[in-house]
């Protein structure tokens, strides 16, 4: 028998042991549908997957499937709005004396090494997911919409500990566009399959010390990825600013 929320309208009220359930169950719901829409994309290819296939995977009805995600592409990356949603957990929760772009490193940092609440790419077969988003336009356009959303959130995080306006300060944009932009270069680059340079690792150390994914085994470690990608930013900016000049007015 197919599971459909509505069976449990919101408006009946309930004691807190009872919504903690129904929150729990809708949670269960979302996360299999999610599993279910993603595996489906990569055992039969985007177009040959339609709405009614996802919820029939995940033994709920389309109404449900509706309730919870706008299309199979949303449901497909919806452990990705949750690395988001961490993410900017962790950066409210880094000390108000950092600077904005290195607590934004950091926070990114800590939602990596998090073995409780672990990133979305140790899932089996994500890294084949993201890779998929550069070459289906749909994925690619939900993919988006996810990552302007979480970068929205970022921005206002930043511009609370800076105490400015978002909207006429431009530092937390900048900084956040470059931060996320940073990640979102790593985590291309890990969809990709390229590894992160150890060039400068200690020879003599134990190869079980280097970060690994123990969900995925085809996985990098994407930590290595982006901390050498956040090097690459900082090089850069660092050279950059070793060349400015002042502009010379036109006559």
């Amino acid at each position: 028998m197919k599971v459909n929320e509505d069976t449990f309208p919101d408006s009946v009220p309930a004691q807190d042991g009872v919504e903690d359930r129904r929150q729990r169950k809708a949670r269960q719901t979302r996360d299999a549908l999610a599993a279910a829409a993603l595996d489906l994309i990569l055992e039969r290819g985007l177009a040959d997957v339609t709405v009614g296939a996802v919820a029939d995977r995940a033994d709920v009805t389309r109404r449900t499937f509706s309730r919870h995600f706008v299309g199979k592409e949303d449901a497909a990356l919806d452990f990705v709005r949750g690395d988001g949603d961490r993410i900017n957990a962790l950066l409210r929760a880094r000390p108000a004396d950092e600077p904005p772009l290195l607590a934004y490193r950091r926070a990114v940092a800590d939602w990596l090494a998090d073995r409780e609440n672990p990133a979305s790419h140790i899932r089996p077969r994500m890294r084949a997911l993201l890779a998929l988003v550069d070459t289906e336009p749909a994925l690619f356009a939900a993919y988006e919409r996810i990552r302007v959303d979480a970068q929205e959130e970022s921005i206002r995080i930043i511009a609370d500990r800076l105490a400015v306006d978002d909207v006429r300060d431009l530092r937390p944009a900048v900084v956040v566009d470059a931060a996320a932009g940073v990640l979102t270069a790593a985590l291309r680059a890990w969809a990709r399959g390229i590894q992160a340079d150890h060039s400068d690792a200690d020879p003599d150390a134990d190869p079980g010390d280097r970060p690994e994914d123990h969900h995925d085994p085809d996985a990098v470690d994407l930590a290595a990825l982006v901390e050498q990608a956040y090097d690459a930013l900082m090089g850069e900016a660092a050279l950059a600013a070793s060349h400015r000049t002042t502009p010379v007015s036109g006559k």
